[in-house]
C-alpha cells in the first residue's frame, strides 16, 4: 500500500485524505472514492482509529447507507453527527466513544477514600462482606438510584482525606497490629456486656417483642465463631502477612510451605460473610435499631450498642477484605517470582 505525502492532505491508493489542523482529524473524500470500496474503505479507516477519534468523510448525498450498515455491524461503537447536511454537499463526522475505566468495586472504592464508606452505609449498602460488588450491580438488586449514589460519592471523593485513617497507605504490618489492637479489642471489651443486656432485654420485653429473642440467639451464636476467627488472624494469619512484609522490605525471598495463604483467606472471608449475614440479620430483626415507644433505658442502649458493634465490625472487614488480603496476596505472589 503506498503512501504520498502532501502539505495538508495524503494520498493512500489513490483515496484522498485530508488533515484538519486543528482537530488532528482526517476528512475522507468519499466522492473521490469507486462506489464498491466506498464502505469498505471507511469501515478499514474506523477500525484504525482508537477510543476517543474520529473522522469526517465528505459525501455528495445523504450516506444513511452507511449508517444503518453500522449500526448493524458496530452497534454501540461509534457516534454519527452531521457537520454539513446538503443540499449539495454531506459532512459526517464518525467516531468511536473513548474508552472508559472499569468501574471499580465498591470495597476498592472505600480503600481509595474511607470516607465514601458513612455514604454506602447510607444507602444500605455493605461495604465490607459486599466490597467485591460493583455500584451498579447492587443498585440494580436493591432498586436504587445509581445516578444519585455516585453523585453522594463524587461530593466526599472531592473532600480532603484525612490521612490519619488512609489505611490503604498504611504499612501492611502496622495494619495487622490496628485490627487486633483495635478491632479484635473492641469486640474483646464490649462482647460480654452486649451479651447481658441481649438476654436481660429478651427476658423482659421478649414476651411482647419475640424479635428480641431470636437477637440474644443469633449474638450468642456469633460471639464464639468470631473469638474462634480472631485466634486463627492473631495465631496464624496476621504474623505470616508480618513476616511478607518485613522480608518485602529487606528483599529477602519469601518463605515456602510454612502456610497456605489463599486457603487461609478463603476460611477468613468465609467468616467475614457469615458475620455480616448475622448481623444484618439483627438489623432487620430490630428495623435498622428502631425503638417501640417507652422503651426502657437498657433496650435503648442495647440498640445502640449493637449498632455500635455493627459499625465497627463493617470497618474491621473492611481493613481486611479490601486492603490487608489483597496487598497479602499480591506481597507474596512479588516475592515467590523473585526467587
Amino acid at each position: 500500500m503506498s503512501f504520498i505525502s502532501l502539505t495538508g492532505f495524503t494520498i493512500k491508493d489513490n483515496f484522498v485524505f485530508y488533515y484538519n489542523n486543528i482537530m488532528e482529524e482526517q476528512i475522507l473524500d468519499v466522492t473521490q472514492i469507486e462506489p464498491r470500496l466506498k464502505h469498505k474503505t471507511i469501515f478499514d479507516l474506523f477500525d484504525n482509529i482508537q477510543g476517543g477519534e474520529s473522522f469526517i468523510i465528505n459525501n455528495d448525498h445523504d450516506p444513511k447507507p452507511l449508517y444503518y450498515q453500522l449500526n448493524a455491524e458496530k452497534p454501540e461503537q461509534f457516534t454519527w453527527q452531521y457537520l454539513e447536511n446538503g443540499p449539495e454537499t454531506w459532512k459526517v463526522r464518525i467516531g468511536k466513544p473513548a474508552e472508559q475505566a472499569p468501574e471499580k468495586s465498591i470495597g476498592e472504592i472505600v480503600a481509595g477514600n474511607y470516607r465514601t464508606a458513612q455514604v454506602f452505609k447510607s444507602f444500605g449498602i455493605d461495604f465490607c462482606c459486599g466490597g467485591k460488588k460493583r455500584p451498579s450491580e447492587v443498585c440494580a438488586q436493591k432498586g436504587l438510584d445509581l445516578d444519585e449514589l455516585m453523585q453522594s460519592l463524587a461530593v466526599v471523593e472531592g473532600q480532603t482525606q484525612d490521612r490519619h485513617n488512609d489505611f490503604s497507605n498504611w504499612d501492611l504490618g502496622f495494619l495487622c497490629d490496628y485490627v487486633v489492637n483495635t478491632h479484635h479489642r473492641y469486640v474483646a471489651e464490649n462482647t460480654q456486656f452486649i451479651y447481658e443486656l441481649a438476654h436481660k432485654v429478651a427476658r423482659v420485653h421478649g414476651p411482647g417483642h419475640p424479635e428480641l429473642v431470636e437477637i440474644a440467639r443469633i449474638y450468642s451464636e456469633l460471639v464464639p465463631d468470631l473469638q474462634k476467627h480472631f485466634a486463627l488472624e492473631e495465631a496464624e494469619l496476621f504474623p505470616y502477612i508480618k513476616r511478607l512484609s518485613e522480608k518485602a522490605k529487606a528483599g529477602e525471598k519469601v518463605e515456602t510451605g510454612k502456610l497456605d495463604l489463599k486457603a487461609i483467606i478463603e476460611k477468613v472471608e468465609g467468616d467475614h460473610d457469615e458475620a455480616g449475614n448475622a448481623l444484618r440479620n439483627i438489623r432487620d430483626l430490630s428495623s435498622n435499631y428502631s425503638l417501640p415507644e417507652g422503651a426502657c433505658a437498657s433496650y435503648t442502649i442495647l440498640f445502640k450498642k449493637l449498632e455500635e458493634f455493627e459499625d465497627d465490625l463493617h470497618q474491621h472487614v473492611h481493613i481486611e477484605n479490601n486492603i490487608i488480603i489483597p496487598k497479602a496476596l499480591a506481597t507474596e505472589q512479588r516475592l515467590a517470582s523473585n526467587k
